[in-house]
């Protein structure tokens, strides 16, 4: 008999949110995270209404909205002018809430199902599939011993050490570019994104909770490396002159994706298997969608002697291209332009923001369907 039914190498919310769903139906989970404390670093604020209800499947998504700041919709600007609005409808909202408090949340709701799941400061060396358990070779403290599993699960982000011993590939996709990302205090926020689409580059402005905004600007010259770089682009940019900030983030979005999702009993899920831009705000969420398909995968394939995760493997990849198509048509619409095409860009953004377009644009932008 294996040591669990599921062994989760990766405790980020896709991890997190996989081992609350399990483990909410009795099946024996471990979840194995190499950090010791919690991540409180600027990363995914937007939860799309598939990730809602991810949320609401596991039993947080309440919590989650009275946490969140909600979202009634976007701008698109240029030059001063509003080139389209969109108005989200119930259906379409989107919940404003930093990671690591949606974070906090799956670890709260994992503790009441199964509290001695999460295993920190854990790092797995090794995965061995050896038929009808995988085995673990998992370093602690200096030490090491191994776990087994009936299935392994690799939820360790885009540079997945197992991704790599499974020996599967990983292919570059279109659509990449760089950017500098702060939190600012902000004394009245709002509940609108705006999304400046300027000759210099995209500016994105997002509303938080609790008095606070993030900008996100385009650096394609890769010069905004300090809070006062970062805020003269902002105002040469858009007129704005956002509060005082803490160095930016700096980060280069790029896009792959994994030519299989799993190898016998070992299946990968979120960044493991699909690095997608974060501009749109689609990583999370598609990770989320992912781990709800791969639950029911798992269920069936733990009454199995040979599991099967080829019906998960075809829907999670070709959700994850629908994603990364959307996400390379956001990043070329942010990139600096003048002229022709800078005229071109915005009527085209001005068709997306009419009324015949307005519900697809609606849709697009929350990632329905995934």
């Amino acid at each position: 008999m294996p040591d669990h039914d599921v062994a989760i190498v990766g405790g980020g919310p896709v991890g997190l949110l996989l081992a609350c769903l399990l483990a909410q139906d009795g099946i024996d989970v471990a979840v194995y995270e190499r950090r010791v404390a919690g991540d409180d670093r600027s990363r995914a604020i937007g939860i799309h209404p598939p990730g809602v209800a991810a949320l609401d499947a596991v039993g947080v998504g309440e919590k989650a909205r009275r946490r969140a700041l909600a979202l009634d919709g976007g701008e698109v600007l240029c030059s001063g002018r509003v080139l389209a609005a969109v108005s989200f409808t119930a259906r379409q909202q989107v919940l404003i809430l930093p990671q690591h408090r949606t974070h906090a949340l799956l670890v709260e709701r994992l503790a009441q199902l199964q509290p001695d799941a999460v295993h920190l400061g854990h790092v797995v060396r090794d995965v061995r599939d050896e038929g009808e358990v995988v085995r673990l070779s998992i370093e602690t403290d200096g030490a090491r011993h191994v776990s087994t599993a009936s299935v392994v699960v690799a939820a360790d982000g885009m540079r997945s050490g197992i991704r790599s011993r499974l020996g599967i590939e990983w292919h570059e996709r279109p659509g990449s570019g760089s950017y500098a990302m702060a939190d600012v205090a902000d004394d009245d926020p709002g509940t609108t994104v705006r999304l400046y689409c300027e000759p210099g580059g995209i500016v994105e402005s997002f509303p938080l909770p609790e008095g606070r905004r993030r900008w996100v600007v385009a650096d394609p010259l890769d010069r905004l490396h300090d809070g006062a770089a970062f805020a003269r682009e902002i105002e040469q940019r858009t007129g704005i002159r956002p509060g005082s900030a803490l160095a930016p983030t700096r980060f280069r979005a790029r896009q792959h994706r994994a030519a299989r999702a799993a190898v016998g009993r070992v299946v990968l899920v979120g960044d493991a298997l699909h690095e997608t831009s974060p501009i749109g705000g689609q990583g999370m969420n598609l990770g989320w969608s992912g781990a709800r398909r791969l639950a029911t995968a798992i269920e069936r394939s733990l009454l199995s002697a040979t599991p099967d995760f080829s019906a998960y493997e075809r829907g999670a990849l070709r959700s994850a291209a629908r994603a990364q198509r959307r996400s390379s048509f956001y990043m070329t619409m942010g990139h600096p332009m003048n002229g022709l095409g800078l005229g071109v860009r915005n009527t085209l953004i001005r068709a997306l923001g009419s009324p015949p377009l307005r519900r697809s644009t609606a849709d697009l932008i929350t990632m329905r369907g995934l």
